[in-house]
């Protein structure tokens, strides 16, 4: 999912010809100088490509590559903080904070067309559309009539952006953003070439040829199902005096056994390590560990008959021993979560307590209070054999944290046998979208630090909340958080904190897991790699080879 969502993501490594190892290149000398290397690395993704189009990806694979290509109106600098990118100057603001006027940069597609502001402007509501069925359509809901629009109260034309001509951009807010930029580094909200986008319809963004960007990279040789293609540096870039890195060739590797196989041949640059395999190389000077805001989960289909029952939910959730899981079957950084906003994220704006220590734990591990209340739901149920469908993306990690929870369930909750499904990650945003699961196992990955980017991930008119969570006291607190308390930060930080003690310890409508971290293998001789512990994994801009 989004923002915003799939496993840990971490792009690592790939078997071709050009520029191999993890000894970096020397020169006649033997002193290795970034000026005479070969400026090419491969990586890998963790999992499948499934669009370039920044307005129906679903998961952390696409949305990392989409920012390789794509640039927005700001982009994080190497301190991973937002700086202007296709904005030529910060915004000028109204008086009471809704109306921001933005200047571009003279910039271009990779075709040649110049980037104008009409191509935000149609970029964003193609996402807020319902018509277009874009799953970060809540996304727009910043905007001036954005949520009206989505919920089909307002016509698309009525959203509060508009280009004023085609080097000035005119969002009207529905509330004040002290964060905006933050918001606006996020993948929903790049532009997209809207005389391009015209000509291709729903083609555009399925392969490369669909597609052009205007960011550091261009990318070729996806078709929309390759498992390899390459990124080469973008020449029209307005910044790529900058760029370094001349390729960078990617294979799906999906396997972390394989992934650090290839490093140690020297035939990687970077690759993700969990598990087993972080415990292995952990003392390696050559591993990197980040803690990350990712939170992994399990979301029960509300609109069924057993994990529609919230003893059934709570039972689950209590059920799994998640320190034992983030400790020694993950064993990457992760740490076990009792809550759905993660540590070290947003901070009380009085006390500048850490959200996740001020709100405490909701429905920890307890093996007697998880069979309490599956005794409970068995009875409400009228079943005492129950059977349940675990689905989950197919890559190594998804299927580990799934196989651990199937031990953990069946063993610990009598009368309950899980079955596993796992299926590349295309076809499993495809059975969510179309509520055809018991419990799915994915990860969230915010695009901002506040914590609402979490809480309305089960907004009941979210496109993320396949999970068919409806509870309207609920979606009435996040409309408060957003507009009515948005002005009065100590009130609407109270307000979140109850939104979350309500999904979780109340509804259990969604099952935290764990939170992230990444753990990679990284070549000495890629310097400059960027890592984000928010919004997109990684960035390649800054990165080049020494």
């Amino acid at each position: 999912m989004k923002k915003k969502l799939g496993v840990v993501v971490l792009l690592a490594a790939l078997m071709l010809t050009a520029c191999g190892g993890n000894n970096g290149t020397t020169d006649s000398s033997g002193k290795k100088e970034a000026g005479n290397t070969e400026q090419v690395i491969q990586v890998a993704s963790g999992g499948e490509l499934s669009t370039l189009d920044s307005a129906h990806y679903t998961d952390v694979y696409s949305s990392d590559m989409i920012g390789q290509v794509v640039e927005g109106l700001y982009r994080m600098d190497k301190n991973d903080d937002p700086e202007l990118a296709v904005a030529a100057s910060e915004p000028k603001v109204s008086d009471d904070g809704l109306v921001y006027t933005f200047k571009l940069k003279e910039t271009k597609w990779s075709n040649g067309d110049p980037v104008v502001a009409g191509d935000f402007v149609s970029a964003f509501k193609n996402v807020v559309d319902p018509s277009f069925g874009s799953s970060s359509s809540n996304q727009m809901d910043i905007f001036k009539n954005g949520r009206k629009i989505r919920e089909g109260q307002a016509s698309v034309d009525e959203l509060g952006v508009k280009a004023v001509d085609d080097q000035t951009l005119e969002m009207t807010l529905e509330y004040p953003i002290p964060y905006l930029s933050q918001v606006l580094v996020g993948t929903p909200f790049m532009p997209k070439n809207e005389k391009f986008v015209k000509e291709k319809g729903d083609a555009y963004g399925t392969s490369a040829d669909n597609f052009v960007g205007n960011g550091p990279f261009v990318i070729s040789g996806w078709d929309g199902n390759t498992e390899t293609w390459k990124l080469t540096k973008n020449k029209d870039y307005w910044d790529q005096e900058n760029v370094k890195l001349d390729t960078i060739n990617v294979q799906v590797v999906k396997e972390i056994g394989t992934g650090t196989n290839l490093f140690d041949a020297g035939d990687l640059d970077y690759t993700v390590l969990a598990d087993t395999y972080a415990l292995q190389y952990k003392d390696s000077p050559q591993a990197n560990f980040v803690p990350k805001a990712m939170v992994g989960y399990l979301s029960p289909n509300h609109k069924r008959e057993v994990t529609g029952n919230v003893n059934a939910r709570k039972a689950i959730l209590q059920a799994i021993d998640k320190e034992t899981f983030a400790k020694d079957i993950l064993g990457d950084g992760s740490t076990a979560i009792n809550g759905f906003v993660p540590k070290d994220f947003a901070k009380d704006p009085k006390t500048g307590e850490d959200f996740r220590k001020e709100n405490g734990d909701f429905l920890a591990y307890d093996v007697k209070a998880a069979q309490k209340s599956w005794e409970a739901a068995k009875k409400e149920l009228g079943k005492d054999q129950i059977e349940l469908e675990l689905l989950s993306a197919d890559s190594a990690l998804a299927k580990k944290t799934i196989e651990y929870v199937q031990g953990q369930l069946q063993q610990n909750l009598p009368g309950l046998k899980i079955t596993l499904k796992s299926v590349p990650l295309q076809n499993r945003l495809d059975l969510q979208t179309a509520s055809n699961f018991d419990l799915v196992f994915g990860t969230w990955t915010p695009d901002y630090a506040d914590p609402i980017n979490f809480l309305e991930f089960y907004d009941s008119k979210s496109g993320l909340n396949t999970a068919g969570y409806n509870n309207p006291e609920y979606d009435k607190g996040l409309n408060d958080a957003r507009i009515t308390l948005a002005n009065e930060p100590e009130k609407r930080w109270d307000k979140l904190k109850e939104l979350e003690e309500t999904l979780i310890e109340k509804d259990a409508a969604v099952l935290p897991l764990y939170q992230g971290a990444i753990g990679y293998l990284k070549a000495d001789k890629l310097t400059d790699l960027q890592v984000f512990p928010f919004g997109r994994t990684v960035s390649y801009r800054l990165a080049y080879v020494k």
